[in-house]
């Protein structure tokens, strides 16, 4: 008899967390070896970097079942529910086929758990795991290609036992400095591990430094790069109600009048960064101008400048880095007029929040600290000292609940507490972890909440 959800939650999350790493490929190969290698049985979408991974691998995926492909997609972290990160024929796995699919590897997790611990290694981390099961259920299914965000790094990342036809490297800076470096060039030689021999490597826009790290991978496996504003790139974008209108140059070819329901120019990227990837994926061929507008008009990203409520508008971003919060601070003074804009900030201890709250500063009329339910989340008391030191006691107020700190945000935009003289002017910002977002969004019912299951 399987076991419940409830049950399986648990026991992955009495695994080793995702913060908690051991670089080895080792574990993941002998549960894949176990399985007979389900990751050989499909072909493979690639993609690292530092932001962007989620939403490009999910307009990759909207592109691929234009074309008439079974997709599985695989992303990290979740929002809401452990389903979301496994994905067949754009829907997450009901919570009956999640447990099927722990229930097929879980006997093998066991194995290799007892294997590696009789050598002094560690048990499979909950990520190792999660991998094993997508892996095994997009075998399974089968779908034709996969398109899998790394989890962190590259290299010795869990996904990286696939080997991608494509590989897609979106913009890289420091986030998990502990475990992959405190300096972008350093960084990219772990994340330039998932370029594989005789692959094609899309490039965002990248520091020079990183850049010479990814052009000498590619060069030492003979992979083929398609770098964006030599090989393809975004020709020019507009904002429009509910997104923008973008144009694409894909080398000679040029795909027009594009609707992207997405806001931010960072999107817009994201958006010539997925087509490349598709491109090449189909050996270089054009695609139909029409079936690329009716793909990308249909694409989503929650949690990513998602828009949850308005009157006042709330909008929830899952930026946990400095990067991120500057793509989200930089989006919101591009798409949307609103004044005041108060935050609601939750940061996990390990992140860097003086960075991330520095970031935020110049824009925030007023930032409430709150704290998530994970253990990982540095306390809103901890994190309120590093707000009130940037921010002035004044501008700065601690509701250790999430639910009270949005109450309070929202009041402070329709001209109570003194904060703006045009009612239904203001608007709130909610960001700093994905945990944060993902429990504001189940607290306001997201509109684009993913309840249809496969």
């Amino acid at each position: 008899m399987n076991p419940t959800y409830t049950e399986v939650e648990q026991a992955l999350l009495g695994r080793w967390p995702e913060n908690r790493v051991e670089p080895s490929l080792d574990r993941i190969r002998a549960i894949c070896d176990l399985l007979g290698d389900p990751q050989a049985s499909f072909a493979a979408v690639h993609l690292t970097g530092t932001n962007g991974k989620t939403s490009t691998s999910r307009m990759i995926d909207t592109l691929l079942r234009a074309l008439d492909l079974r997709v599985g997609r695989f992303t990290s972290p979740h929002l809401e529910s452990m389903t979301e990160r496994i994905t067949v024929d754009g829907l997450p796995l009901t919570e009956e086929l999640f447990v099927e699919a722990f229930a097929d590897i879980a006997p093998f997790a066991q194995m290799v758990d007892e294997q590696s611990m009789s050598a002094g290694g560690p048990p499979m981390s909950y990520f190792e795991t999660m991998v094993a099961m997508a892996y095994a259920a997009f075998a399974d299914t089968p779908v034709d290609v996969a398109v899998v965000e790394v989890g962190m790094g590259g290299s010795w990342d869990a996904t990286n036992v696939v080997d991608g036809e494509v590989a897609v490297i979106t913009p890289i800076s420091v986030d998990h400095a502990r475990y992959l470096g405190d300096r972008p060039e350093v960084i990219a030689i772990e994340k330039a591990g998932i370029i594989k021999a005789g692959a094609s490597v899309v490039i965002a826009e990248q520091e020079p430094e990183v850049l010479d790290v990814l052009m000498r991978r590619v060069l030492e496996v003979g992979a083929k790069p398609l770098r964006e504003g030599v090989d393809f790139g975004l020709a020019s974008r507009v904002n429009a109600v509910g997104g923008q209108q973008i144009d694409l140059q894909m080398g000679s070819r040029r795909y027009d009048d594009i609707f992207l329901p997405l806001h931010g120019a960072h999107q817009a990227h994201n958006a010539a960064y997925a087509l490349a990837a598709v491109e090449a994926f189909t050996d270089g061929r054009e695609l139909d101008p029409d079936l690329v507008r009716d793909a990308f008009a249909q694409v989503t990203s929650p949690g990513r400048l998602e828009i949850v409520r308005r009157s006042p508008t709330v909008l929830l971003d899952a930026a946990h880095n400095p990067a991120g919060a500057q793509v989200a601070i930089d989006t919101v003074q591009d798409a949307f007029d609103l004044s005041p804009l108060i935050g609601v900030v939750g940061i996990m201890a390990d992140k860097d929040a003086d960075a991330i709250l520095r970031v935020l500063e110049p824009v925030l009329a007023h930032v409430v600290i709150t704290q998530s339910s994970s253990a990982r989340s540095m306390s809103a008391a901890e994190l309120g000292d590093i707000a009130i030191d940037l921010f002035g006691e004044e501008r700065v107020t601690i509701a250790p609940r999430l639910d009270d700190a949005l109450e309070r945000a929202v009041v402070m935009t329709d001209g109570a507490d003194g904060f703006s003289d045009e009612v239904g002017g203001g608007g709130v910002l909610v960001t700093g972890s994905v945990i944060t977002v993902g429990e504001a969004r189940l607290l306001f019912g997201g509109p684009e909440r993913d309840d249809d299951q496969r």
